[in-house]
């Protein structure tokens, strides 16, 4: 349920095309959809702009399936996180429609054009090409939220003239998501260039000291460079949703 449908209903009970009961039987499920193992957020289109976001970590192929079937039903879009290629083919035999997207581990299904469209350009950066897996996921987040966006890979701070070579790219964006493991540096380095949002994403990747993350989690969260702020460790979706978000304002 988004504006549109719900302004169509209501309009529809209005002119007469629609009876009050029908209306009620399309309105029922609102606030959520329960289907035993999940409760599918209905409402979450009409309080956020987007539909809900399933993750597919721990979920059965089965149950992805029967949330699939449910939000094909209701017309609307759907994006999955965090599957791997074995489920996505699974899940893709029974709802062929789906796009799959290896490199991000998302699934998604497209039913209805977005009204809301972002405003200029999100630009995705990574340091090492060990984080591209991260930064697709949110670079995908992005797009399906109706974003243009713009990819630049492996330029980090061990080569920093790779980065300085993109300049103008950099400068034309709206919105920077910045994704980087080892030590963390670079969302600080892009951060010192622009006058817009950074939103840093640490990745898990790198030697012992770098902790699974958390080396660069605290370097991001310590940065001296102003207008930077940080997501969860390989919080790609994160990202992606909350640069989709400004980038409407």
């Amino acid at each position: 349920m988004d504006r549109s449908v719900l302004k169509k209903l209501l309009q529809g009970v209005e002119q007469g095309k629609v009876t009050v009961e029908k209306a009620l039987d399309r309105l029922r499920t609102l606030p959520f959809q329960d289907l035993g193992f999940v409760k599918l957020d209905t409402h979450r289109h009409l309080r956020k702009g987007f539909p809900e976001v399933v993750l597919a970590q721990a979920k059965t192929e089965a149950q992805l399936v029967k949330i699939v079937a449910q939000v094909k039903k209701a017309g609307n879009n759907l994006l999955i996180t965090r599957v791997d290629s074995k489920k996505a083919r699974a899940v893709r035999r029974r709802h062929p429609q789906l796009r799959y997207h290896p490199a991000s581990r998302t699934l998604y299904l497209h039913s209805r054009e977005l009204e809301d469209k972002g405003r200029g350009k999100i630009l995705v950066i990574t340091a090492g090409t060990s984080d591209i897996p991260v930064a697709e996921e949110a670079a995908v987040t992005a797009e399906v939220m109706g974003n243009e966006v713009v990819r630049i890979f492996d330029v980090g701070v061990a080569g920093i003239h790779r980065l300085l070579a993109f300049h103008e790219q950099i400068l034309a964006a709206r919105v920077l998501i910045v994704v980087a493991g080892m030590e963390g540096a670079l969302p600080s380095v892009v951060g010192g260039l622009v006058d817009k949002p950074v939103i840093a994403v640490p990745t898990s990747v790198g030697y012992g000291a770098s902790l699974n993350g958390f080396s660069a989690l605290l370097g991001m969260l310590n940065s001296c460079a102003s207008g930077v702020t940080v997501v969860n460790i390989d919080n790609g979706f994160g990202a992606g949703y909350a640069a989709g978000l400004i980038n409407r304002l």
